[in-house]
Formats: structure tokens, C-alpha cells, sequence
């Protein structure tokens, strides 16, 4: 691979002549960048598609191919990205459906407004990854009439699909109205009773981690099950049953229903997995008694979770606050509190509590400038990277606190070039701050060349285009392959180095 090349073709500053140039010496790994960018022509991307095939599905993709570029007879893979994003020409997709490779048929059955007749034919398929592939995605008729399959895995698929109206996901859980499944994907292949080694050897192996059956498809069905209660469709009064079910992954699944009725949602909160009733916390839909309940659960996660409830009451919020470590992004409650909310949050003598709120980014001024003069350091290294503080402010977060917060200041969007030059120069260096000053758009070449010293950083601080010319070019043959390829994509590249990068065009 040649790194430089492939950042090269990423360069937002590349002349024209220089990405056709790249073009015809392009191999997979630089046309994938070639394919990325903003400015490619289409003639560009005909020219790179034929360059390099591997290319052209993204290019598809990136709506840079139309369907007069493409034969789906030997392109399938484009024609099928293309009717993926529903530019491609329909009369393909009765090719397509008797394409001998069931991998591009089943790439056509996931694809959206198929006619009808084909969608018929795929329903109809003799491979079942097709079929299954097929009712994932398909409406609600097919969905129905495909529930009734007699494989197992097409069922699963069913029980997935948002479409699938809500009795027959009800059929599919409680098998009642429908024939038992005859067969799955285990017992398919192999003699039951049988499970799967999750360490199979086996290179041409396609069954799941686990997979088991001993004639009656038990794991299968398990994961239909699973499908079904994370399917918002699936009528809660179907999956009621699994309160009690053997599986904790099952229990899980229903726990998070924000649907569940609170009689069914009171007895998860006594599961003995803390993982389902960790599930349960999190749940938007449980009520305020239950809430009170998860709050004195010391099981493994409740409390966190029950934390980034939306709709856990704020001084249940600052209880859990002081008992468990719930980390510092902005919770949804905290998001969402009323202005005398967050006044009173702002006074808490828990520097936890002020310090999720210093997470808002939308806070009031008043209320802002109380926080970054908080004595608690973690306080302000939530507020450090607020809107609208002077230099003086800034300057002073570090002043008081030092490389606690001088990542955090660094990252604000305001800091000016002046700081992040100042926080470079810290003794010792700390380098999550020099990472962030590598990105920060008003970093200046003094401040840019420190930040070279840093091995993570290096590579940010390569593509900088306020990185001094000739340190970017000295960069282009660094050792390390990731600073060398963020080099070539510096868009302040002089384009004559550039033009010494790319191979000239063999001209007859």
C-alpha cells in the first residue's frame, strides 16, 4: 500500500489534473479515498470504476454512478447498490432474481420497492438465506404469509421486520395458528441432536456461535423470541409470558419494553440478574414508585442506569449521584431540566450533581460563570468546553487547576491560538492536551509543531493545514504510515509537491 498516495487521493486541495492522474495508477486502497471525495466528476468516477472494480459500489453508493453505467450482468454488485438507493433500473431486478449466486439474490430481496413478482420469486427461493433476507425487509402481506414458513430461520427473519403486523408476531411467540417450523439451519447440516462449537475450525462453517437443536430448533427459536421483543410492533400482552422465562437474555429484552405494564415491570424489579433489572432502570416507561425502588438497588449497574433514566426525578437523581459513579456525559434528565431546575442544581453541595450539569452546553450565562469558578476541579472540567468564555476565564480554569483541566480547555472551540500555544508548553507535557490542540482549528504552527512530540497526536497534527509547509513535507516520509498519509492529505500541500507525488500519465 502506498500510504502516501492513499492520503494523496483524500486531499480536499488536489488539483483536477492531479486526481485524474491518480486515477490511472489507482489501486483499491487509493480509489476507496478517490471514491470519497467531494469534487469528483462523474466522468471521474465512470474513469474510476474501470480503473478499479472494487471501487464502483461505493462510488454507486456515493451517487456518483447512474444506471446508464452499469451492465447488471456483469456488475451485479453495482446494479444492486444502485437499486439499494433506488436509482437503479427495475427491469434488472428479474435478472438479478435469477442470478446464480445466492448471495447477490439475497442482496436483491433486502432492497427496497421490488415488484411485486419479484419479491414473489425470491418468496420462493430454494436457498433460505434468500427467503430469510426477504421477510426482514419486506411489507406486511409477505411478512404474514411468510411467518408461515416451514424453516425456522425465515420466521426468525419475520419476527424482526417492523412491518410484520402485530398478530402474527403474536402467532410467531406463542405458536398459536401456525404449523410447528420442520427445520432450521442446525439440523439443515448436520445429524441432531447437535450444538455448534462457539470455537468451530471449521473454515466453511456458516452456523451461529452456539447454535443448537435436538429436533426442535431451540436455538433458533430462542433468537425469534428475541426478535419479537425487541420488535416495537410485537403487542406487549404476547410477551408477557417471558417475565418468567428461563432466559436472562429473554427477561432483558422485555425489561426494556417501555410498554410493560407496571404490574409486570414490579416483578422484574425483584429478578435475581442485576443485568434485568439494570435493563429495567433504564426503562423510560417505568413509574415513580419503581423508580424509588431501583434507587436502593446495589446490584451490578441499576444505579447507573436508573441515572440516564429520562424521567428519573432529580433528587433521586442526586441520591444516586453521591452512591455510584455515573460518569460525566450529559444525562437525559439533566438535558431536559426547567431553568428554575437547573438554578437549583447549580447551588447542589454535591460537586457530582454540578458537575453533570456543567455538561449542558446551553446553559444561562449567569449560571455558566457560577460554574467555572467552582472549587471542585471535575466541576470545571465539564464547563471547560462551554461557549462563551473570554481568555481570561479560560486562562484562569488552568491557573486554579491546572492538567486537570487543560485537555478540557484545549477542546473548547473558542480557546484562542495564543492558549493552545500556552498549554503546549505545560511541564510536564500532558498529551490528551496536545491531542486536542493537534485538532483544534485555531491552532497556530508553533503550537502544531509541539504537538509532533506526541505519538497520537502526530498524526492530527499532520493534517493541520496551519502546520508549517516544510514540516509537512518532511512528514510525507515519516516512519509511522498514519502521519505520513495524514501529511499527503494537508490541504495547505504545495501542489508542485503534490505533482512530484503522482506518477505522471503514460502518454502515447
Amino acid at each position: 500500500m502506498n500510504h502516501v498516495l492513499c492520503g494523496l487521493a483524500t486531499n480536499e486541495a488536489l488539483p483536477s489534473e492531479l486526481v485524474d492522474r491518480l486515477i490511472a495508477v489507482a489501486d483499491a486502497d487509493i480509489a476507496d479515498g478517490l471514491a470519497s471525495r467531494a469534487d469528483l466528476s462523474h466522468e471521474q468516477a465512470v474513469d474510476l470504476a474501470t480503473r478499479v472494480e472494487e471501487s464502483a459500489v461505493r462510488l454507486a453508493y456515493e451517487g456518483l454512478l447512474t444506471a446508464a453505467d452499469v451492465n447488471p450482468l456483469t456488475h451485479p454488485e453495482v446494479a444492486l447498490a444502485l437499486l439499494d438507493k433506488r436509482c437503479g433500473d427495475l427491469e434488472w431486478a428479474w435478472l438479478l432474481a435469477e442470478d446464480p449466486d445466492a448471495e447477490h439474490r439475497a442482496k436483491l430481496a433486502a432492497c427496497p420497492d421490488l415488484p411485486v413478482d419479484v419479491r414473489e420469486m425470491l418468496a420462493a427461493d430454494p436457498d433460505v438465506r434468500v427467503v430469510a433476507e426477504l421477510a426482514l425487509w419486506t411489507t406486511a402481506d409477505l411478512a404474514a404469509r411468510l411467518a408461515r414458513h416451514p424453516h425456522a430461520e425465515v420466521r426468525r427473519a419475520v419476527a424482526a421486520n417492523e412491518a410484520t403486523p402485530p398478530q402474527v408476531l403474536a402467532m410467531l411467540i406463542t405458536g398459536e395458528g401456525l404449523p410447528p417450523a420442520e427445520r432450521c439451519l442446525v439440523c439443515d447440516s448436520e445429524e441432531t441432536p447437535f450444538t455448534h462449537d462457539p470455537h468451530c475450525p471449521r473454515p466453511d462453517c456458516n452456523l451461529r456461535s452456539g447454535a443448537s437443536c435436538t429436533g426442535s430448533h431451540e436455538s433458533i427459536l430462542h433468537e425469534l423470541a428475541d426478535q419479537a421483543l425487541r420488535n416495537p410492533a410485537t403487542p406487549v400482552e404476547a410477551i408477557l409470558r417471558f417475565a418468567d422465562h428461563p432466559s436472562a437474555l429473554l427477561r432483558c429484552q422485555l425489561a426494556a419494553r417501555p410498554d410493560l405494564p407496571p404490574e409486570t415491570a414490579a416483578r422484574l424489579a425483584g429478578d435475581p440478574v442485576p443485568a434485568v433489572r439494570a435493563e429495567l432502570a433504564e426503562n423510560p416507561g417505568i413509574d415513580d414508585a419503581l423508580i424509588h425502588v431501583l434507587a436502593a438497588d446495589r446490584g451490578h449497574d441499576v444505579q447507573r442506569r436508573l441515572a440516564h433514566n429520562p424521567r428519573v426525578p432529580l433528587d433521586v437523581l442526586s441520591d444516586l449521584a453521591a452512591v455510584t459513579k455515573i460518569g460525566s456525559a450529559l444525562l437525559p434528565r439533566i438535558a431536559s431540566a426547567s431553568p428554575s431546575e437547573v438554578e437549583g442544581l447549580s447551588r447542589s453541595s454535591n460537586p457530582v450533581v454540578r458537575m453533570l450539569l456543567a455538561e449542558r452546553r446551553d446553559l444561562p450565562a449567569e449560571i455558566r460563570d457560577v460554574l467555572v469558578n467552582d472549587p471542585d476541579a471535575k466541576v470545571v472540567k465539564s464547563i471547560a468546553r462551554h461557549p462563551g468564555f473570554s481568555e481570561v476565564q479560560l486562562r484562569s480554569m488552568v491557573e486554579r487547576h491546572g492538567a486537570r483541566v487543560a485537555a478540557k480547555v484545549a477542546a473548547n472551540p473558542e480557546t484562542p491560538p495564543a492558549l493552545l500555544e500556552d498549554l503546549t508548553r505545560h511541564v510536564p507535557p500532558v498529551h490528551k492536551t496536545l491531542r486536542e490542540v493537534a485538532r483544534h482549528h485555531n491552532a497556530t504552527g508553533p503550537a502544531l509543531l509541539a504537538c509532533l512530540t506526541d505519538r497520537q497526536a502526530r498524526p492530527l497534527a499532520a493534517r493541520h493545514p496551519t502546520l508549517p509547509t516544510e514540516a509537512i513535507i518532511e512528514l510525507l516520509t515519516d516512519h509511522d504510515w498514519p502521519v505520513a498519509e495524514a501529511a499527503a492529505a494537508n490541504p495547505s500541500l504545495p501542489p508542485a509537491v503534490m505533482a512530484e507525488l503522482v506518477p505522471e500519465l503514460n502518454r502515447p
